[in-house]
């Protein structure tokens, strides 16, 4: 996939069919409208690409501040290049967001991503002050030789999939749940940072790694979990949120994982952290010896999840 920036565009003469979006998710209802424009685009003999504001830089779409990222921006270029798109032109929203409904068409569309086709869903909005709506596209495309089809919202079992839905069931813990809309696991890729080492004291070395803000929060609590560093994967156990038990003081909600069956050092690695089943909330033990107790307890759960889950690594 071809990255499209402020000083480039789609090469002279070579049509596109765009998906429209801000796919802060690339859930499955975004995949339906990207999965769209890339037959459509194959059908056509033309190329596919996907326009989207880079997520952590919208500060409105009806939220108060930014959005709380389901994915970094680097996690959603890899899965919109998993989809299939040859092209992607994904700006700061600051950067475009005083551009009048029709300018954005003529400009952007037509003039930089040599858009003949377009895709979107019917929820989609353009334009300063997002003025814009599905029925605009369409009325602006046919006059710049724009093809526009607006897809209806996905769903599944009766459920309308959303972003705001699936932020909603992760705060829940309903990590489950949310992992089915989403059409793949929720996951960080964060650095492994030195943590207070009691783990290993208690017979249970475990990688920190600390979550950024403007990423959504899982419920704090404990999950089965899985980790993916150098080619490999490893089930793992991970609790989430701010260890009240051991006053931790933190000022940043922390992941730390107990990865079964591996010994050896992670610090300052990127690691992939997935998260596959909510166990317990967050709470205080009366005693570290009742902490280290539910540590086993969770590794076992965990254990015995993987081994009855037939998701094999």
């Amino acid at each position: 996939m071809i990255i499209i920036d402020d000083n480039s565009g789609i090469p002279r003469g070579k049509e596109t069919v765009c998906a429209l979006g801000l796919f802060d998710g690339v859930h499955k209802g975004h995949r339906y409208i990207i999965d769209t424009a890339v037959s459509e685009a194959k059908k056509a003999g033309r190329a596919s690409a996907v326009f989207c504001f880079k997520t952590d830089s919208v500060t409105s779409k009806g939220h108060d501040g930014r959005l709380e990222m389901l994915l970094d921006d680097e996690q959603k270029r890899e899965r919109i290049a998993l989809a299939g798109a040859d092209y992607l032109y994904s700006p700061d929203f600051e950067e475009l967001k005083g551009m009048r409904p029709e300018e954005f068409v003529r400009d952007i569309l037509y003039g930089k991503m040599g858009c003949t086709g377009a895709v979107c869903g019917e929820d989609f909005t353009f334009g300063r002050g997002a003025v814009g709506k599905a029925e605009d596209l369409v009325r602006l495309g046919e006059k710049y030789g724009i093809s526009v089809t607006v897809a209806p919202p996905l769903t599944e079992d009766g459920v309308t999939i959303s972003s705001t839905l699936i932020r909603k069931l992760i705060r829940q813990g309903e990590i489950k749940k949310a992992n089915e809309l989403l059409g793949y696991r929720f996951c960080f890729e964060l650095e492994v940072e030195h943590g207070f080492q009691r783990g290993r004291t208690w017979n249970f070395p475990t990688i920190n790694q600390s979550i950024p803000r403007g990423r959504v929060l899982p419920r704090f609590g404990v999950y089965c979990s899985r980790v993916s560093f150098e080619g490999r994967r490893y089930d793992a156990v991970t609790d989430i949120g701010l260890k009240p038990t051991v006053n931790a003081e933190l000022t940043r909600p922390l992941a730390e994982t107990f990865i079964l069956d591996y010994e050896g050092d992670l610090y300052g690695k990127k690691v992939k952290l997935e998260l596959y089943e909510f166990l317990r909330a967050e709470k205080r033990f009366d005693s570290v010896d009742e902490l280290k107790a539910e540590i086993q307890r969770n590794t076992m759960q965990a254990q015995k999840y993987f081994q009855q889950s037939g998701d094999l690594i």
